[in-house]
């Protein structure tokens, strides 16, 4: 083998290696964060200086390490083909095969293992090299952004962007490929899907629909919307005036406890209530969560395109877009069907009104609203004419519904009391002995207890209502019973087909 044989097998050594040194440190550093550095930085590590330097502009000082490593990669090419021109001769064998030889080190010396190198050992790889990075960009000056913009420049589209991403796409299949490898679990993925779509939802999708909605009239007095607060369970209420379309206000529990300690609790709701926030149902839920957070506000009043109310929005119904929801402390998974006793059972609000029939024996469409309503809760709602609130109780057919307290971040009801006015225990939807029933609890309703739910209202004296007055009968009393004049749950309010109380959230807030 000649010297000049020699001097190109040379050459395609350095060349190759080269190019697998400039990748490795190319995949290093495109492996480290700012956060890293800030943690070398807090350890003292030698080259953390000139590591934060490449950090802060990347694109700067990657471009040589790549404009080198084509250099490195292109000289090998270029001298293993003489070399095989010179032993086959120059003709397309020896094109082919140099070809060849150079792709395949290429790819395996320079695209597989040491950039796999680079990526394993990303740190201390970084730290090393982050120094020669940096004099490299000075060497080399503006040649690598020069023939950046010159590949732009020819280059259809918005060509060349410096950083890892190019779309959200790209940081989606990111983030996709991390929970395939498990560096982050399902559930985070899912959340950081959820931010994504976020910026594409829009209010009228979160927010708690009109019939919903439970309110109070602005000529009520602190009194009576204390007393309505503390018996619906939520600490905010929107103030009406002549109608649900005429939001003046929205008024605080913790504001209407201080004018009753004061002692000035017959003064009307107007005076103490606060000015709403209004915003339109077709703006994205990421701006508005932004505009919340700024304002120091948790609950909105959401208005349709005709200026009449569309429902609410508070901060927790967006949060849940992305962190699912949020469940009350003193939340517990219920059985569908818990019999109390004969011809008394606890059913989910959500059971189907033909499954509610089957347990009872009874016709599910003999009973009064079951063409209107598909669950319990929504039967209950029905005959009711508004929204349940916990105490509540009508008579449906041959049933007594009596609504128990409400669970939840939304105040729903969770749970229904069915009872058979007639006393008969049923033949073909009570479970076998030993299935599913079981003692009721502690203050549980019995047959004989009337329209209270556990802790619920009674009537004064404790006698249970009849006829059309337990359909009608208002839980706004406990022991005490409520002062004349006190607002109904759901006075005004439209009640939909479907048994959810409002969300109106708890909670500190200023504005």
């Amino acid at each position: 083998m000649s010297s000049g044989d020699l001097l190109l097998v040379f050459l395609t050594v350095v060349g190759s290696l080269a190019a697998a040194g400039f990748g490795c440190v190319d995949a290093a550093l495109t492996r480290v964060s700012r956060v890293s550095v800030e943690g070398f930085a807090r350890q003292n590590r030698a080259g953390v200086a000139n590591l934060s330097t490449v950090v802060a502009d990347p694109g700067r000082y990657l471009a040589p390490l790549l404009l080198l490593r084509i250099i490195g990669e292109m000289v090998a090419a270029a001298c293993l083909t003489v070399l095989f021109a010179r032993a086959y001769g120059a003709g397309f064998a020896a094109v082919g095969l140099g070809t060849l030889v150079a792709t395949l080190i290429a790819y395996i010396l320079v695209g597989v293992m040491f950039r796999t190198l680079g990526r394993q050992h990303a740190p201390a790889v970084a730290l090393a090299t982050a120094g020669l990075t940096v004099r490299l960009a000075r060497i080399l000056g503006p040649l690598p952004r020069l023939l950046i913009a010159l590949g732009n420049a020819v280059t259809p589209g918005p060509g060349y962007r410096d950083g890892p991403f190019a779309s959200e796409a790209e940081l989606r299949d990111l983030v996709d490929l991390a929970e395939e490898n498990e560096v982050i679990e399902r559930e985070e993925r899912d959340m950081i899907a959820s931010v994504f779509e976020l910026g594409d939802t829009l209010v009228r999708e979160v927010m708690v629909p009109r019939p919903d909605m439970v309110f109070i009239e602005s000529t009520k007095s602190v009194r009576q919307a204390l007393s309505f607060a503390l018996r619906s369970g939520f600490s905010r209420l929107p103030v009406i005036g002549e109608s649900v379309d005429d939001v003046v206000g929205i008024a605080f529990l913790k504001d209407m406890v201080a004018h009753e300690r004061d002692g000035d609790e017959d003064g009307p709701i107007a005076e103490i209530m606060r000015a709403p926030a209004l915003v339109p149902e077709s703006k994205p839920a990421d701006d508005l969560l932004r505009e919340m957070q700024a304002s120091r506000t948790h609950m909105a009043i959401v208005i349709d395109e005709y200026g009449g109310t569309a429902g609410l929005v508070t901060i927790e119904d967006i949060l849940e877009e992305i962190v699912g929801e949020i469940t009350d402390e003193y939340d517990s998974e219920v059985a569908p069907v818990e019999w109390l006793d004969a011809g008394t059972a606890r059913v989910t609000a959500r059971l189907d009104v033909d499954d509610l029939g089957k347990l009872f024996d009874l016709d599910p469409e003999e009973l009064p609203g079951a063409d209107d309503a598909v669950t319990v809760g929504g039967l209950l709602a029905t005959a009711l004419g508004r929204v349940p609130i916990p105490g509540a109780t009508a008579e449906v057919g041959g049933l007594r519904l009596t609504a128990e307290r409400a669970a939840g971040r939304r105040n729903q009801i969770g749970t229904i009391v069915a009872t058979r006015l007639d006393g008969a225990p049923p033949t073909a939807g009570r479970p076998p002995n030993g299935s599913t029933s079981r003692p009721a609890p502690a203050g549980a309703p019995r047959p004989a207890d009337g329209p209270a739910a556990a802790g619920g209202p009674t009537l004064a004296g404790g006698a249970a209502p009849t006829g059309d007055a337990a359909a009608s009968l208002d839980p706004a009393s406990s022991t005490d019973p409520a002062p004349a004049g006190d607002p109904q749950p759901g006075d005004g309010a439209a009640v939909a087909d479907r048994p959810v109380a409002p969300s109106q959230q708890h909670g500190k807030v200023t504005s």
